[in-house]
Order: structure tokens, then C-alpha cells, then sequence
């Protein structure tokens, strides 16, 4: 991987193993003290990541359980945050062809291919009531941003996804390449497999595999319960 331009206090180690719930944690590296100084001079307007490739116009539909289907949608709307120019990426959640959850996620890309995830505005509905809750945006109340996709991921990097302290707390690990899953929408092989893991639920660990030139194809709970949430079909931009 070419150095990266941003300053960043993240990336690149193992897991550390086990906490004393017994549950894996994922370590960054940064021993809590996590901070970023991003330039808006070094992202780009397009988020070309093979792993992650966030066209305008791409379509994702995903199913988790007969009825329960989750749509992702890249916009063709953008919006500024920390000054930098992200793309608005809107996931929708639904049970029964109602929907539960409505998010515009944000993303960007700096020059050294790095995906980031800069924050969401979350719409959560039940009983007829909506809420907020979960939403929040890097620059704002102490948020940081984190990478969701590395420009070129290995085995053992280790990364923040997301920062505001006790309310999005997520982070990444790659754990495997070249592995192979077969989901609705159709059979792939040369997957990245990554682990991710939040100190909010410290006993849930759920696995994500990802196909260059398609993205997120299935995610799996692997502790702390069970779910299989997979790609049902793509449309490309």
C-alpha cells in the first residue's frame, strides 16, 4: 500500500484477543486516544475502490429472512462535511414491504483510494413513530470519521469504521481473502472477508465479505447470535 497523505493515528494491527467477558476485541492501535486530520484537498469526487464501488446509479438489494430486505442505493446527491465534498449513499430497510429504517449514509475517497465513512442521518420507524436515533456526522459533537474500505486491504489490518464516543463505535479487520460464497444473486470467488466489532456490544462479532467490482455481497453473524444477510441482486451504475 502506498503511504497514505492524511495524518492519520489508525491502521495496521491484529486483533488483540480476548477481553475479560471472554469476547474478541478489535484493537486500532490508537489505546483510545483516536484522531484524524483529513485535508479536503486530498479526496476525489469518485469512489472507484474496487472493493466498494460506489457509482452513482448502483443498486444493491439484500434479504436477511423471508420478508425482511434491506435496499442500498447510491444517489446522485452529494454533501459537505469536514469541508469534504462525500457521496450520499441511501440504505433502506424494510419488514413486510414496510419500512423500518431509512439512512443516507456518507462517503469519500481520498487519493490514495481509502473509502471513509463520515456519518449517516438515521430515520427509525416503529409503532408509527419516527426517530433519529444513530444518526451523527464527523466534525459535530466530537465525531470522527473512520475508513470503511482500505485502498489495499491485507490480512491484520485493523481499523476504526466510525467514532462518536458511545453512540457509533465500530471497527474493521481483515481477516481472510480469497474465500468463496455462493448468495442468491449468484456464486463468487477472491473474497475479502472482514470482522467487524463495536465496544457497545462487546458480544457480537459479525463477518462481511466483499467481491471486487460488486462490494458488500453477504454479512453473517458469527458470535452473539445468528443472521445471514445476503445479496439478492446488483444493478451497477
Amino acid at each position: 500500500m502506498r503511504p497514505m497523505t492524511l495524518a492519520v493515528l489508525m491502521l495496521g494491527v491484529a486483533l488483540a484477543g480476548c477481553g475479560g467477558s471472554g469476547e474478541p476485541v478489535i484493537d486500532p492501535g490508537d489505546g483510545g486516544n483516536y484522531a484524524v486530520d483529513l485535508d479536503p484537498a486530498n479526496f476525489v469526487t469518485t469512489i472507484d475502490n474496487p472493493w466498494l464501488p460506489f457509482t452513482p446509479g448502483s443498486r444493491w438489494l439484500y434479504e436477511a429472512a423471508p420478508g425482511e430486505r434491506n435496499q442500498v442505493v447510491v444517489t446522485g446527491q452529494t454533501r459537505k462535511v469536514m469541508g469534504i465534498t462525500a457521496t450520499v449513499v441511501r440504505d433502506t430497510e424494510t419488514h413486510g414491504g414496510q419500512v423500518v429504517e431509512d439512512t443516507f449514509d456518507w462517503y469519500a475517497q481520498d487519493r490514495d483510494g481509502n473509502v471513509w465513512y463520515l456519518g449517516e442521518a438515521t430515520k427509525a420507524v416503529k409503532d408509527g413513530r419516527t426517530s433519529p436515533a444513530g444518526s451523527w456526522e464527523a466534525g459535530v459533537g466530537g465525531a470522527l470519521p473512520g475508513i470503511i474500505m482500505k485502498a489495499d486491504p491485507r490480512v491484520g489490518d485493523a481499523y476504526r469504521q466510525e467514532f462518536y464516543r458511545s453512540h457509533a463505535e465500530d471497527m474493521g479487520k481483515v481477516v481472510r481473502t480469497g474465500a468463496s460464497e455462493t448468495v442468491p444473486f449468484r456464486s463468487f470467488d477472491d473474497l475479502l472477508v472482514t470482522q467487524d466489532w463495536t465496544p457497545l456490544e462487546p458480544k457480537v462479532v459479525e463477518e462481511k465479505y466483499y467481491a471486487k467490482g460488486a462490494g458488500l455481497i453477504l454479512e453473517t453473524t458469527v458470535r452473539g447470535g445468528s443472521g445471514r444477510n445476503q445479496l439478492i441482486s446488483y444493478q451497477p451504475g
